[in-house]
């Protein structure tokens, strides 16, 4: 995924951003800690309950350069799902207000109908609120994997393995691989499976495509089956299962 085109911030951005930073600043837990953060359009939309205030994931982030093909009535749909998780939390609104925000009852509370208003969305607290040091926003590997170049379901997995696992590993031309272990920790299996792979890379080959590369035709009830994921899977003597594994230490008998 490419990064942000320039851009001149908006108002409703501006004001996002200075939010989003003053509620993350009051969180102890903060997944992606520590800052400095960058405010993500990332669909987070922060609550405010008796132990004070966290930021939950909608169901669908809207990046800033992919607002000019948001079909309005789907992002409406993002809205009220919005509005309902804020009124489950009915220190949200005043809280924002407390901190000199005062959009958030408007925007939960206006039908996204235009161009306009879906910008207008995109640019708001319920949408572009989430704090990501730089790396985790836009890096790329060997520095950093970033969520705009890279599938969440893999990024994710880097902030709640095991430090002495190593998910992201180099093949031999220095290229990143993605790895994971085939069994739980302690087993003794050393083995690993690729999840993903620069296409230069040649493990890039060993990754899984739904019936062998083919589209099936698939009724509404059926999809393509996976082949034999066999070939993703990667020896304890294979040199990117080294890597994987190499920080640990083995378990006490």
């Amino acid at each position: 995924m490419a990064d942000h085109p320039q851009r001149t911030d908006s108002p409703r951005y501006k004001a996002s951003r200075t939010l989003m930073h003053k509620l993350v600043d009051t969180t102890g837990d903060w997944t992606f800690s520590p800052g400095p953060y960058q405010d993500h359009h990332g669909g987070g939309v922060w609550v405010k309950d008796h132990n004070g205030w966290m930021c939950l994931f909608l169901p669908l982030g809207i990046e800033w350069s992919a607002q000019f093909c948001a079909d309005p009535a789907k992002v409406d749909q993002v809205r009220q799902f919005a509005a309902r998780v804020v009124a489950a939390f009915p220190d949200t609104l005043p809280g924002y207000a407390s901190f000199d925000y005062h959009d958030g009852e408007e925007l939960l509370n206006t039908p996204i109908q235009s161009a306009e208003q879906v910008a207008n969305w995109t640019d708001s607290i319920f949408n572009a609120s989430v704090p990501l040091p730089a790396g985790t926003h836009s890096g790329v590997l060997p520095t950093a994997a970033g969520y705009h170049h890279y599938p969440k379901p893999i990024v994710d997995i880097d902030y709640f393995r095991f430090d002495d696992f190593n998910l992201f590993v180099e093949d031999g031309n220095g290229l990143s691989v993605a790895v994971v272990p085939v069994a739980p920790r302690g087993s003794g299996d050393g083995r690993v499976r690729v999840l993903a792979a620069h296409p230069d890379s040649p493990y890039a080959k060993r990754l899984v495509t739904p019936s062998g590369g083919h589209r099936p035709e698939m009724t509404g009830e059926t999809e393509g089956p996976a082949v034999k994921a066999d070939g993703a899977v990667l020896p304890a003597g294979d040199a990117l299962a080294q890597q994987a594994f190499r920080l640990q230490q083995p378990m006490p008998a």
